[in-house]
């Protein structure tokens, strides 16, 4: 399997996020903390939240400059709490990734029905409160840029993950119906579906020799995604040259949805 990484566009003298300030949701591991690391290289002031990771939350911190806000991402009151917390810090806040989430796997026909609340409440309620709470400022200030975390299962089903593609499928929804609100006032909303990518959430499929080759038979790139794949479309998103995207949904997969 190969790799390879993509460099910050500082190294051609490039911020494209220069004087924005940001809210990362789930950045102390995995693609939020990419997140964070990408969107501080290119320029942005950067907050991000943490649910109980202090250890990881803590090395992010310290090697971007991030401002780490532990918050559990199913509690409203703490998401809320954690927005005004990174206003009081920056002033302002011009870029939200929503991409705190989890998963819970077993079979449809005996999955807990607390597992799929506890998703669906992480992946998608969550997000939706967020995204109110500071999409009512971005309106007031005329612009703003909101990322969703979405997934492949925001087109297809999975397998053992009913909470999980029912919440990723609402994410795409929101996506769409937020962009038809908001686009028109200056608050653009998008989506990144990641494909296959080498993290926690991940490592029991990579762990599975029948199913890790399966899935690389079928991506057309040959490899996992990296966290870093990922961060790479985040700051495209949250820049101005996608100022003219709205309602999207980008897949990060190698090309697995074109297969």
């Amino acid at each position: 399997m190969s790799t390879q990484s993509t460099p910050s566009t500082t190294q051609t003298g490039i911020r494209p996020l220069a004087g924005k300030t940001a809210l990362v949701t789930g950045g102390s591991r995995g693609i939020g903390a990419a997140i964070v690391r990408r969107l501080t290289a290119d320029g942005a002031q950067v907050a991000f939240t943490y649910s109980s990771a202090k250890a990881q939350a803590d090395a992010v911190a310290e090697a971007t400059g991030a401002l780490a806000v532990q918050a559990n991402s199913s509690d409203a009151e703490a998401v809320r709490a954690a927005v005004s917390r990174t206003v009081e810090q920056f002033g302002a806040l011009d870029i939200l990734v929503n991409n705190a989430g989890t998963i819970r796997r077993a079979p449809a026909a005996e999955h807990p029905l607390e597992w799929f609340d506890e998703v669906l409440e992480v992946d998608l309620t969550s997000a939706f409160v967020l995204s109110q709470v500071l999409g009512r400022r971005m309106l007031e200030a005329g612009h703003g840029r909101i990322v969703f975390t979405a997934s492949l299962l925001s087109f297809q089903g999975g397998i053992n993950v009913p909470g999980y593609a029912a919440a990723k499928s609402g994410v795409a929804g929101l996506v769409r119906a937020l962009s038809n609100e908001w686009a028109g006032r200056g608050v653009t909303v998008n989506g990144i579906a990641p494909g296959y990518i080498a993290t926690g959430n991940t490592q029991a499929l990579q762990d599975d020799p029948d199913r890790s080759r399966a899935i690389l038979e079928r991506i057309p790139a040959g490899r996992w995604g990296t966290p870093e794949d990922v961060a790479g479309a985040a700051v495209f998103l949250a820049s101005d040259a996608a100022r003219y995207v709205s309602g999207a949904i980008l897949p990060v997969d190698g090309g697995w949805l074109g297969r």
